[in-house]
């Protein structure tokens, strides 16, 4: 892992999205990570914040925000939320359908005062539809899309970590819907609401699969497909110390390469428990180390499966710098990478009300308004 870079000044920002103002109304899994995202390209990220909320360097999708402390109970608070959002660009909030409403922040009071505005909506089962109202979590988001059930052995599903709701279905659909209808209100002068439902982006997520099933090449049963760890040339293989190596070679040509490399002779590239069990035998004789040594320069699309301790000492991952350490917490750096105007990582993860002050101003209130936040007790300074 390399250096870090030297850290921007935080009241500058670096990268494609500079001079784009989004309120985020903090919330859990993608909502953070959508705000990490925009951030992280350059994007003035206001979170409003519950009082009392403490942040670490290991919470690393919540970094490069600024931090408000708002009581929402309050109504001073409330006003304050939509004098921010009449000169945002953007906004986003990751509430179950009617939470906003009923606070008085909802989509119709935030276009009233701003015409332009994007207003994200972040939720599992959507804003409509029989489940909207109801709790969920990213398994069953997935589930519901049939990604879970593309997923795991023959016997069961296996959960893919939180990846392809929360954030692959969620966070990211979510910073596409926001930055597409930007660019829609700024050619139009009209804002509009986005809903992002988990359940849509992992359906779209498996838009290939289902072109597959449709066209009858996929068959809708656990690893019996060329995908899902169904073919022997694309699965994961353990190897003499017990560490696992990726192999991927659907294409002849890296097939044919790996074949060799392997001593296996010229075998038919088909999906046969006669060739899974001599690939695992050829493995099987070896470390790890080994093969990613004796592979290295040949193209068998093969890589050894690094655990989250060794994926950043990799020498490929070193040299692309695709992690940084910031404040002892070795974590992703920004992507993707742009030539003209790289990204950063802004600043750190804030306590909620860091920067009650600074962020409020920045943002077109006067001293005496803050104040008043505060005489009101709407606005909650970090104890």
């Amino acid at each position: 892992m390399q250096p870090p870079p030297p850290r921007p000044d935080e009241n500058v920002r670096h990268g494609p999205l500079t001079g784009l103002r989004v309120v985020e109304f903090a919330g859990l899994g993608p909502g953070p990570f959508c705000g990490m995202l925009l951030s992280d390209a350059g994007a003035d990220v206001i979170r409003i914040d519950r009082p009392g909320g403490r942040a670490g360097p290991h919470d690393v999708t919540q970094r490069g925000r600024r931090s408000i402390a708002l009581d929402l109970k309050q109504p001073a608070a409330i006003e304050a939320c939509l004098t921010l959002l009449k000169t945002a660009d953007a906004t986003f909030e990751g509430f179950r359908p009617g939470v906003m409403e009923r606070l008085g922040l909802g989509p119709d009071a935030a276009l009233t005062r701003n015409p332009k505005l994007v207003y994200g909506r972040m939720t599992g089962w959507g804003q409509s539809g029989p489940l909207a109202l109801r709790a969920g979590h990213d398994i069953n988001y997935i589930a519901l899309s049939g990604a879970l059930h593309a997923i795991g052995t023959p016997e069961r599903p296996i959960p893919p970590l939180n990846l392809v709701g929360d954030y692959g279905g969620g966070a990211m659909f979510l910073a596409f819907g926001l930055l597409a209808a930007i660019f829609h209100a700024r050619e139009t002068g009209r804002g509009q609401v986005i809903d992002a439902a988990m359940t849509d982006g992992a359906a779209s997520l498996m838009s290939m699969f289902y072109g597959f099933h449709g066209g009858g090449q996929w068959r809708d049963v656990r690893r019996s497909n060329f995908l899902d760890g169904g073919a022997p040339f694309y699965d994961v293989y353990e190897c003499a110390d017990g560490r696992w190596l990726s192999l991927g070679p659907l294409e002849p040509q890296f097939f044919a390469a790996l074949c060799e490399a392997l001593d296996l002779g010229a075998p038919s590239q088909d999906n046969t428990a006669a060739l899974r069990d001599a690939i695992a035998a050829a493995i099987a004789r070896e470390t790890r180390d080994h093969w990613e040594t004796r592979l290295s320069t040949l193209d068998v699309c093969a890589a050894p499966v690094l655990s989250l301790d060794e994926a950043p000492r990799h020498p490929h991952n070193r040299a692309r710098e695709t992690f940084v350490e910031r404040d002892g917490v070795t974590q992703p750096a920004p992507a993707p990478r742009f030539s003209a105007t790289p990204g950063h990582i802004q600043g750190p993860p804030p306590n909620a009300g860091d920067h009650n002050d600074q962020g409020l101003r920045d943002w077109g209130f006067p001293a005496e308004a803050i104040q008043a936040l505060r005489d009101q007790k709407a606005l909650i300074d970090p104890a």
